[in-house]
């Protein structure tokens, strides 16, 4: 009875249990290669990547403000880690700038669409394609780490460029952690003076175990797969992120976040907004929107909150 346990069943769990675990490898590699990595320059393009009503609303209130302020476009460009990339630049005159950072799958064209607020309140705006977005090169997102030094050689392209006394960020969700990284670093230039954030998570895996639960396809050790493929790919972990960060946050912070966000729940949130040491902090609540939906949600209460953050913390 023992031999057969020992030489027919033993095997076969222990064939079971690796069949398993390499079929829990293969299924993570195709999650991370399918959201985290741009396989044709095509991919991630400037083009809308949604085609829900909401970002299709977004996409043309963004066309409308860029039309409107199309003369004051000057394409940019440099060059960064070894991959050219690109953005446009609407130079108002101000001696302030905006650089806006979009989120995953997302370019440039995005960025117009939550320009209006700060070209209205007297700043130049900077929108740009991250690496591996629009026409920027590059392969892998890399959820905020190599985007926040692209962005630090953006903000030394602007003050080696234009006579500019102050540069702020607006980032949503990958690129509100991407804004958090750079603005923390030590190789952060002075005049970077603030931080605007919209549904920013505490670090990518949560985010993606979120993004698995709502498909219900969480299932053990998925998440520690996907974070061997990161780290094998990128050198970065998914369990590391914003909310390791935000204790050297000294400068205002102003927090925009969902009730409603299933991805960036609110939880972590608040959780970074009590490490946050900066004595200008702000973290405004909305009682509806999804994730990256809040100023299509209620644009008044949205833009206001960037007005009086800055009205309070810059006048």
């Amino acid at each position: 009875m023992w031999e057969i346990l020992y030489y027919i069943l033993l095997p076969i769990i222990l064939s079971s249990i690796v069949f398993y675990f390499v079929s829990v490898f293969i299924a993570a590699y195709c999650v991370y290669t399918t959201i985290l990595k741009r396989k044709t320059k095509e991919q991630w393009g400037r083009a809308v990547s949604d085609q829900s009503a909401n970002h299709l609303k977004m996409d043309a209130i963004g066309i409308e403000w860029q039309k409107e302020n199309d003369a004051y476009k000057e394409e940019v460009h440099i060059v960064h880690d070894g991959l050219n990339l690109y953005g446009e630049y609407y130079n108002f005159g101000f001696d302030k700038a905006v650089i806006i950072l979009s989120g995953r799958t997302e370019s440039l064209r995005y960025g117009y669409y939550f320009a209006r607020p700060y070209s209205d309140l007297g700043f130049n705006v900077l929108v740009l394609d991250p690496r591996a977005h629009g026409l920027s090169d590059g392969v892998y997102n890399t959820v905020g780490f190599e985007e926040s030094k692209d962005v630090l050689a953006w903000v030394n392209y602007l003050n080696e460029t234009y006579a500019l006394n102050s540069i702020m960020f607006h980032g949503i969700c990958i690129g509100a952690a991407g804004g958090m990284l750079a603005i923390t670093s030590p190789d952060c230039p002075e005049n970077v003076v603030a931080l605007v954030t919209e549904g920013m998570f505490a670090n990518f895996g949560e985010s993606m175990k979120n993004h698995l639960i709502e498909r219900k396809k969480l299932m053990f050790p998925i998440m520690q797969a996907i974070n061997f493929w990161m780290k094998v790919y990128t050198g970065h972990s998914m369990k590391k992120g914003p909310i390791n960060y935000i204790h050297k946050m000294d400068k205002p912070l102003l927090m925009l976040q969902g009730r409603k966000d299933n991805y960036s729940l609110l939880e972590y949130a608040e959780k970074m907004y009590n490490l946050c040491p900066s004595k200008s902090k702000r973290l405004v609540l909305f009682d509806e929107g999804a994730h990256s939906m809040l100023r299509i949600t209620d644009t008044k209460k949205y833009d206001l909150a960037i007005s009086q953050f800055m009205k309070d913390y810059f006048n």
